[in-house]
């Protein structure tokens, strides 16, 4: 089972972009984005569709294209952009591809059990991630690399 790295890879480009406004540049280019996620700027370009679609960048065409973020990093929580690029239909955990045996005890009960537990959880972390935002990403990021 392999893990989504949509949401790493948004988060990373928009703290790329934060530093990088920070330090003066308004607009990037997906081919810049790409050097420091180390992939390929298709996957960059995808991944800011979906946040422009969320609000969270904007698009210049033209004479000096790119993108800029489209709100300030400290208002831009991560659950932000867990809303803008994962499946809201999907919850973290998924139940078995067929369903089990009904006239097992364990089978019976098990899938009712999990959607609580699963559901718990789902409100677990939509609440984490409501309380760290982008700016508070760039400072650990930032920080780890004095730290080392």
């Amino acid at each position: 089972m392999s893990a989504n790295s949509r949401m790493s890879i948004a988060v990373h480009v928009l703290t790329w972009m934060t530093l990088d406004r920070r330090n003066g540049q308004e607009i990037a280019t997906s081919q810049r984005i790409a050097g420091s996620v180390n992939t390929n700027p298709v996957v960059i370009r995808r991944c800011l569709g979906d946040l422009r679609k969320a609000g969270l960048v904007q698009a210049k065409r033209g004479a000096g294209a790119g993108w800029s973020l489209a709100r300030e990093p400290q208002t831009i929580s991560l659950l932000d952009v867990y809303h803008a690029v994962e499946d809201q239909n999907q919850t973290l955990f998924a139940m078995h591809q067929t369903p089990p045996n009904s006239s097992c005890p364990v089978g019976f009960g098990i899938q009712p059990t999990l959607h609580r537990v699963y559901g718990r959880l789902d409100d677990v972390v939509q609440q984490e991630l409501a309380t760290t935002t982008i700016a508070d990403v760039l400072r650990d990021t930032l920080a780890e690399q004095r730290s080392t």
